[in-house]
């Protein structure tokens, strides 16, 4: 029995013995034990339910759900990422050096421009 499950009683107000309600899940307790366990259960109905829940719950499909989610959110992770990629302005150098190089170019036209008709 998968562990994980057993937090849905872990704030129980009766202390429940993890281990005994997994050697009960399993059916591994003498007809004695069974009998004390289902006994000392018998007055939460939370607790009854959740076993039932458990017992109902197979923890094969479990853990099979929960690598399909993790695939299909890794896919959706990995699409929003390289849509993100395509997005960014890549780093290419000579493309920074162009842009400085003609805004100086501009720069430098206008003051050639300004000097030159105030000459005249």
């Amino acid at each position: 029995m998968n562990k994980n499950l057993l937090n849905i009683l872990s704030e129980s107000e009766d202390e429940i013995d993890i281990q005994k309600l997994t050697d009960y899940l399993d059916g591994k307790l003498s007809g004695e034990e069974k009998h004390a366990f289902e006994k000392q259960i018998s007055d939460n109905d939370f607790v009854n339910d959740a076993i039932e829940g458990l017992q109902n719950s197979n923890a094969k499909d479990i853990q099979s759900t929960v690598e399909q989610l993790n695939a299909v959110l890794k896919k959706q992770v990995a699409k929003k990422k390289k849509r993100l990629e395509k997005r960014r302005l890549k780093e290419y150098p000579w493309i920074y050096i162009s842009i400085i190089l003609i805004l100086i170019l501009c720069v430098l036209a206008y003051i050639v421009i300004s000097k030159s008709m105030h000459i005249f």
